[in-house]
């Protein structure tokens, strides 16, 4: 990190502004070699906005900007840092872009900024991964969870779990180090308590893993359901638009529909499919097939059955295949005489995800609403979504970690020896510190950030 490097911190394209971020030791000289305004960028003035142009000694004024110079360890990157705000345009990024290239500075590689944070000490590793989760946030509360992980809401409970665990190996090691202490009763019962309270942290932290991959990616639905039981229907009123196309003839949705949305804040895909029936239409065997293939990887099964019809060997085929999955049972056409017992079906398959709607007058749909909203974020509050950041490798490590931690419970209940439960818990330690990168490879550190955008 002894060169200085730049790049365009804002997206390409025509724009009111764009801002070329320069980051290293010397970002100050290479600004103030291309910028000209009645008051320089200076150490002097370090934090203060000035006006001036971009200047090429060849062709002259390049363009009107705004110049700021950030000195380290007080900036993004904690080393030296200017930015220049000019005009939006291509040709004008590009330009000033060049200049810096031409008076020393090099091509930032994609998240290099965020990288010479991290390595500055700025951040640590689960901060500076929450960054990208800001940049690729889908929702207001997938933004809050991710600017909540980067404040370090997840690096402090990891920090909380590894001090704790760094502090029994250092207890079992004095116990093994001074063996004439006859106290392995009150030491394993101790190991036993701590390494509990860290088994049940790790296992909270694994739970909100699986809300925090909803909020960044959207909860997966799959509309299953017999044909001409409101499946496109559902998907227009959720979208509030005509999506798909609604018809009394069977087997019109032939072909999978995907559509995104946002409910109050947690983004959705929702995807309707071909009606679940035999038939020997080539075209709409492929569509059911299709269907069932989404149904396999949804994450959530939307089941809808007509409640003005008898149940078919269909509806009750589907009900018992997603009988041991998440599921919602919606019995629609409320609207209509009831011809399905809701109560018996609520009894078999649970009482808060089975209940009756009216797709075609909106009846009903408020609660279906208020089981999406729970069944991502349960009881927690915005405030819990803190700790729901972490991204699959993080859950990966946390999972292992978990594991492992479980198993030097049982191993501390059997009291085996003090030296095999040290090894354990320093293995546990190491995966924990992969997460916040402070034991972490340098090419898991490379791999990471080349993931970033360029400028970030």
């Amino acid at each position: 990190m002894d060169d200085t490097i730049s790049a365009i911190a804002t997206a390409l394209g025509v724009g009111a502004i764009g801002v070329i971020r320069i980051s290293g030791p010397e970002a100050l000289q290479i600004a103030g070699s291309i910028f000209r305004g009645r008051t320089l960028l200076s150490r002097e003035r370090a934090r203060y906005m000035t006006y001036g142009h971009i200047v090429d000694d060849q062709d002259g004024i390049i363009d009107e900007v705004l110049a700021v110079y950030m000195p380290g360890p007080h900036s993004y990157t904690g080393e030296d840092v200017v930015e220049i705000q000019c005009h939006g345009g291509r040709e004008a990024l590009q330009e000033i872009l060049r200049l810096t290239f031409a008076h020393g500075a090099r091509m930032a590689e994609p998240g290099e900024f965020t990288k010479r944070a991290f390595l500055n000490g700025r951040i640590d590793l689960a901060e500076a991964e929450a960054v990208m989760d800001i940049i690729t946030a889908k929702s207001r509360r997938a933004l809050m969870a991710a600017n909540r992980g980067h404040r370090g809401a997840l690096s402090r409970k990891i920090r909380t779990i590894r001090t704790s665990l760094r502090q029994l190996i250092v207890h079992l090691e004095a116990v093994i180090d001074y063996p004439e202490d006859d106290i392995e009763e009150v030491t394993y019962d101790h190991a036993a308590a701590v390494l509990r309270q860290c088994c049940d942290d790790l296992e909270a932290l694994v739970r909100e893993g699986a809300t925090g991959r909803i909020l960044r990616e959207g909860l997966r639905i799959a509309i299953v359901g017999r044909p001409n039981v409101g499946k496109s229907s559902l998907l227009n009123r959720l979208l509030q638009a005509d999506r798909a196309i609604v018809s009394s003839i069977p087997g019109t949705t032939r072909d999978v529909i995907e559509e995104q949305m946002t409910l109050d804040g947690i983004p959705l895909v929702l995807t309707d499919t071909a009606g679940l029936r035999k038939t020997d239409d080539y075209v709409e065997q492929i569509g059911v097939e299709r269907s069932r293939t989404i149904l396999e990887n949804a994450e959530l099964a939307l089941v809808l059955v007509d409640g003005s019809r008898p149940l078919t060997e269909e509806d009750r085929a589907l009900l018992n295949g997603v009988r041991e999955r998440p599921h919602l049972i919606l019995v629609n056409k409320a609207d209509l005489p009831a011809v399905v017992d809701v109560a018996a079906l609520q009894e078999e398959y649970g009482k808060s995800c089975c209940f009756p709607v009216s797709v075609r007058t909106g009846e009903g749909m408020d609660r279906a609403s208020d089981f999406l909203k729970h069944f991502v974020c349960g009881e927690g509050t915005d405030e819990a979504l803190g700790t729901m950041t972490q991204n699959a490798r993080q859950q990966t490590l946390l999972q292992s970690a978990l594991g492992h931690l479980k198993a030097s419970l049982a191993d501390a209940e059997q009291q085996l020896p003090y030296d095999c439960l040290t090894i354990d818990l320093t293995e546990i330690l190491h995966e924990l510190g992969e997460i916040t990168g402070e034991d972490v490879p340098d090419e898991i550190i490379n791999e990471i950030f080349a993931q970033f955008c360029v400028g970030k």
